[in-house]
């Protein structure tokens, strides 16, 4: 007589336990994404409803950060292709010395400079425009 602890109920077990971890990943995904898109929409909601405002500042600092993917190697070939995209920041202080920092398009990253005073406008977290201050020459 055969063990009932071998054979084909233990395939079945491990079968089992793969589809388990399988569905929890997929449920962890898409939980994820769901998160991500409600973080968004409220976001975009409290930017909505924030009002539009004018302040001085000065825009004290620049960045960009570079998101590099890396693709390739499907259907057993060996070619690899690599494409990155890049996100600039500017960052502003105010007259109260509080700092915000917004992202901006490359354009408009640009055409800004560190040092640069002017009119910042912005609701919430949204950045609208900069209008930098004449320099008067003398």
């Amino acid at each position: 007589m055969m063990d009932p602890g071998f054979g084909f109920s233990s395939f079945e077990n491990m079968f089992t336990i793969v589809l388990v971890i399988v569905v929890i990943g997929f449920i962890v995904v898409i939980g994820s994404f769901i998160v991500m898109a409600v973080r968004g929409t409220a976001q975009w909601n409290r930017n909505n409803q924030s009002p539009r405002l004018t302040v001085d500042a000065e825009l004290v600092s620049r960045r960009t950060e570079v998101s590099t993917f890396h693709h390739g190697g499907h259907n057993g070939t060996d070619m690899c292709h690599i494409s990155s995209s890049t996100t600039y920041y500017v960052t502003f202080q105010v007259d109260s010395g509080d700092r915000m920092e917004f992202s901006v398009s490359g354009q408009e990253y640009g055409l800004l400079a560190e040092g640069d005073r002017g009119k910042l406008t912005f609701q919430g977290t949204r950045y609208l425009g900069f209008e930098r201050e004449k320099v008067k020459r003398t």
